[in-house]
């Protein structure tokens, strides 16, 4: 099974910045679907960004334009870059890992706080 550990979450006021970055253990992690979720109180997960082994990306529409996912497959490493940050972006961010047989892995997550 896949280990994650998310890190780089924090508090930050509105309109600032914050790099997230999920460092995968384990092998084969270049045929992996990678995700970012976020859970805010009361409110389902829900998916913010995801980047398939190919690199395709895809983005919720509240983060377009502002939030980025990338991967380093040597580092076995997902980031998600996240600019312009507001209150509502304020939750519990998870990272996830999706084997091409449908195998799901999450990490333990990182509490991220927009506010002044």
């Amino acid at each position: 099974q896949v280990q994650l550990v998310e890190s780089g979450g924090g508090l930050v006021q509105p309109g600032g910045s914050l790099r997230l970055s999920c460092a995968a253990s384990g092998s084969i992690f270049s045929i992996f679907a990678l995700g970012w979720y976020r859970q805010a109180p009361g409110k389902q997960r829900e998916l913010v960004a995801e980047i398939t082994n190919g690199g395709r990306t895809n983005y919720a529409d509240s983060v377009k334009g502002r939030f980025t996912i990338s991967r380093d497959n040597a580092k076995k490493t997902v980031y998600l870059q996240m600019n312009s940050l507001n209150p509502e972006d304020t939750a519990v961010y998870y990272c996830k890992t999706t084997t091409p047989s449908g195998f799901g892995s999450w990490g333990q997550g990182t509490q991220v706080t927009v506010s002044s």
